[in-house]
């Protein structure tokens, strides 16, 4: 996420909005807003469970947490990619976010 805020002006010029969300609690989710000085909204509180069934992603139940999971969504609403990671590695990246929305408003000329 921090990686994804100083990035936050270059995604800008491609019009690419960033939010997140997190099975937090309320305080531990400031507590990462603050330590990353995130400026885009962030959700909290997701029912740990439910979240995984529902978006799919990886629950590791040993630890009790979702591994990350991320999504670039299309203007129309739609999916245009999901990322299911299933260890600390394999998250998008903000470089290719910007690369594949130009690839995208390429293809729509």
């Amino acid at each position: 996420m921090a990686a994804f805020e100083k990035a936050q002006p270059r995604l800008g010029e491609d019009g690419i909005t960033i939010i997140a969300a997190s099975t937090d609690p309320l305080e531990k989710a400031k507590e990462t807003v603050a330590a990353h000085s995130l400026t885009f909204p962030v959700g909290y509180g997701l029912p740990l469970r439910e979240t995984a069934a529902t978006l799919g992603a990886f629950y590791e139940e040993r630890r009790g947490f979702l591994q990350s999971t991320g999504f670039l969504v299309k203007p129309d609403k739609t999916i245009a990619v999901a990322q299911y990671s299933s260890g600390p590695i394999g998250r998008l990246v903000w470089q290719d976010v910007v690369g594949l929305v130009q690839f995208y408003n390429k293809q729509a000329k």
